[in-house]
């Protein structure tokens, strides 16, 4: 059998604790005791694959999915899907979902008193092309109240759950909207430490993707675990 190669860990810092007592939920969410390092097998570094056939076309335009327009402001957001050594990740499955207009998910537990929008279900997916593209229509979602503290507020965002080549590779992550100014009062955005990394969890406004009277654009490139490298190069070098 073939050799097979894992996935780079992480960086230091560049990913949330898992206990983060600003962000009170941690506490009951944070394993108590010293993770189990897990070895990278067949399992983790192939799959899952997706075919375009099982992915529904439509489902990129979440302002098109009732039989009326949502109510809000109409975004397109586009990116790229790349490992860490800048090769796109091609079809990939990208899914979304958000708050709508007012701040609010259709969903039982969220009973926030902002209204409910009938046309427009929050949710929606994509595959990436062959060069790691992806592109979704929806609205900019509201802020939200949440309860972590007092008078707390969630800035606007969206939440992104990328597969990429491999089970290894599965990403699940927020996307930020430039100039929010409850960025710096978010415990969730401000709990990645390394500022660098953070700042990549807000997107760009975009020209060459905002379209003439229909919608503004913004970027949002999502960078996955690349495979480790077999130690070759510097024998091979001499």
């Amino acid at each position: 059998m073939a050799p097979f190669f894992g996935y780079r860990r992480a960086a230091a810092g560049t990913q949330p604790e898992y206990a983060h007592s600003v962000y009170k939920s941690t506490a009951k969410r944070a394993p108590s005791r010293p993770l189990v390092h897990v070895p990278h097998t067949l399992s983790e570094i192939t799959g899952p694959s997706f075919a375009a056939s099982m992915i529904d076309v439509k489902a990129c335009d979440l302002t098109q999915q009732h039989s009326a327009p949502p109510l809000g402001e109409r975004i397109i957001v586009s990116g790229r899907v790349l490992d860490e050594d800048a090769r796109p990740a091609p079809r990939t499955l990208v899914e979304v979902w958000q708050a709508n207009a007012a701040g609010r998910y259709r969903h039982a537990i969220d009973q926030h008193n902002a209204p409910l929008d009938p046309n427009f279900a929050g949710a929606g997916h994509a595959l990436t092309d062959e060069r790691g593209n992806f592109r979704f229509v929806t609205i900019r979602p509201g802020s939200y109240p949440w309860k972590n503290h007092y008078n707390a507020w969630r800035p606007a965002h969206i939440h992104f759950s990328v597969f990429g080549p491999a089970f290894a590779t599965r990403l699940v992550t927020q996307m930020y909207f430039p100039g929010d100014p409850l960025l710096p009062f978010d415990p969730i955005f401000n709990c990645v430490s390394d500022e660098n990394a953070r700042n990549r969890l807000v997107c760009q406004f975009d020209w060459d993707t905002t379209e003439c009277d229909h919608a503004l654009g913004y970027r949002f490139d999502i960078v996955l675990s690349g495979r480790d490298a077999a130690p070759w190069e510097e024998s091979h070098s001499k």
